[in-house]
């Protein structure tokens, strides 16, 4: 079934009534879960806010690995962020920190999004000159890559009035539709965000904390204790290519592949969530060594035995014991052989 929705055209297909219905469902069963998992909800929120931090500020560029996005965030020091890499994390932290504690206050308009833009850029140096404001040039989309290359994705809204008209004119379609389902229209609202690209820099790290706020402003509060953020960096070639696909007809394009995307993301990260409630129970029952181990490897996707002994100070035979074990309780899972081994939490 095709519909007209905004400036898009979307075909609702079971896919995404399926997607929908399923998040539906968990988010029913939300708040007897948050009852029952109070403590285990306080550290999770604490790994989701370490690994959104990482994921965002690397999908842009940044090196810094999630360990040491967490060894700078637990001992902020504003006169010792010389570099770019962790002014913007903490930027991005602090935006972050404030939609967690006061998302039901911030208002979706022009003024609002320019303060959080102000926020996350706050530390950033070379920014001071756009912070705030719309672009003053134009930009495009481009994919950053570990090898240092960078790729055009698309083009965006030329600066001035058509990324003016262009903004108010999202926000005013957003403020007063009261038909479309709440994640389709979160999902709508990021992709025209991306798309228009209103701000000089730091857009797509705005479009990750404006998806938060909208999924919490609708009820969504779940997300919080995961990291969508980290989802979007594991399946970066496919947010990239979708976005190309998308904008490639633009204006009044099919954006049906995008909603899919965004939709399934959500749907992935729930499941994530489940699984990380089990084996929090599961942790509080681990010995100090095997919960430190547990704890890494979540912050630390990838990682060797070598790794964790070294960080953690842990004999390399135990280690390789206790990942065995957690491995068998399908706590972790082990990807590769020999001395590509490599581990990650479930």
């Amino acid at each position: 079934m095709e519909n007209r929705i905004y400036n898009f055209q979307v075909t609702l297909d079971w896919n995404l009534i399926r997607l929908i219905s399923q998040i539906d469902r968990f988010d029913a069963s939300w708040s007897s879960i948050e009852k029952r998992e109070g403590q285990s909800l306080r550290q999770l929120k604490l790994i989701a806010t370490v690994r959104s931090v990482g994921a965002s500020t690397r999908i842009e560029g940044s090196r810094m690995s999630n360990e040491e996005v967490e060894a700078l965030l637990s001992g902020i020091d504003i006169t010792k962020l010389a570099d770019r890499d962790s002014q913007e994390v903490v930027g991005y932290f602090e935006a972050l920190d404030i939609i967690s504690e006061a998302s039901e206050d911030i208002q979706i308009s022009e003024s609002s999004l320019k303060n959080l833009h102000n926020i996350l850029l706050k530390y950033s140096k070379k920014d001071e000159w756009h912070k705030g404001d719309y672009k003053q040039h134009s930009n495009v989309v481009e994919a950053s890559f570990p090898d240092g290359t960078r790729q055009i994705i698309f083009n965006t809204t030329e600066p001035g009035f058509p990324t003016q008209d262009a903004m108010r004119s999202l926000i005013e379609w957003y403020t007063n539709d009261s038909e479309i389902h709440p994640l389709i229209k979160c999902a709508l609202f990021a992709y025209e965000f991306v798309s228009i690209h209103p701000f000089q820099d730091g857009n797509g790290r705005l479009s990750r904390l404006l998806s938060t706020v909208l999924l919490l402003k609708h009820g969504y509060k779940w997300i919080q204790y995961v990291s969508f953020e980290h989802e979007i960096e594991n399946r970066k070639t496919e947010y990239y290519r979708v976005l190309r696909n998308c904008q490639a007809k633009r204006p009044n394009e099919e954006i049906t592949e995008w909603l899919q995307f965004f939709l399934d993301a959500l749907a992935n990260i729930q499941n994530q969530l489940l699984l990380k409630l089990d084996t929090q129970g599961v942790s509080a029952r681990l010995a100090p060594k095997e919960r430190s181990i547990l704890n890494f490897i979540q912050n630390n996707p990838g990682c060797k035995s070598g790794e964790i002994s070294k960080k953690l100070g842990i004999p390399g035979p135990t280690v390789k014991r206790i990942l065995t074990d957690m491995v068998t309780k399908k706590l972790i899972e082990k990807f590769g052989s020999g001395p590509g081994t490599n581990y990650s939490a479930q």
